[in-house]
């Protein structure tokens, strides 16, 4: 059964989906007028802990179960983003590189954009070949904000 919660954060609502004991889905909401009730649960209520103590720069990990939804290729992207340190960046080629394909920049990028779980699964730290900030599904000034808040508690 899914159940949902949102939270309240500097950056915006979140909403975020367990399934079976596992998150599934971490989202920016954009439309806040339409937010029903919410469902917590244990591991929600432990991911909105998790997520608040991230984005207050007391916390830089999360011990959360994911279970992310998508093609075998997108979900060996999502695994190479776990290994980029907090705090840094990385391109989509070196992406591409760290997972044995070095031709499929663009491919990486795709995936990057289909990811459904958002922080927790940190495709805000790829950019662009030139250091650049490229698409986000939050947005890009948000994921400025991510890199901007990992650089600044970076040196804890």
């Amino acid at each position: 059964m899914k159940h949902t919660a949102y939270i309240k954060t500097v950056l915006g609502p979140i909403k975020i989906s367990e399934v079976d004991g596992f998150i599934t889905e971490l989202l920016f909401v954009k439309d806040t007028h339409d937010i029903p009730g919410e469902q917590k649960t244990p591991l929600l209520e432990k991911a909105e802990e998790q997520i608040k103590e991230y984005l207050d720069g007391t916390s830089r990990r999360f011990d959360l179960p994911l279970a992310a939804k998508g093609t075998e290729f997108q979900k060996t992207v999502w695994e190479a983003l776990y290994k980029i340190p907090y705090g840094e960046t990385r391109s989509y080629k070196q992406v591409a590189e760290m997972i044995g394909r070095p031709d499929a920049s663009r491919a990486v990028g795709m995936a990057n954009g289909k990811n459904p779980i958002l922080i927790l699964t940190p495709c805000h730290r790829v950019v662009g070949s030139d250091g650049k900030l490229t698409g986000y599904a939050a947005g890009l000034e948000i994921k400025e904000q991510l890199l901007e808040l990992e650089l600044t508690y970076g040196g804890r």
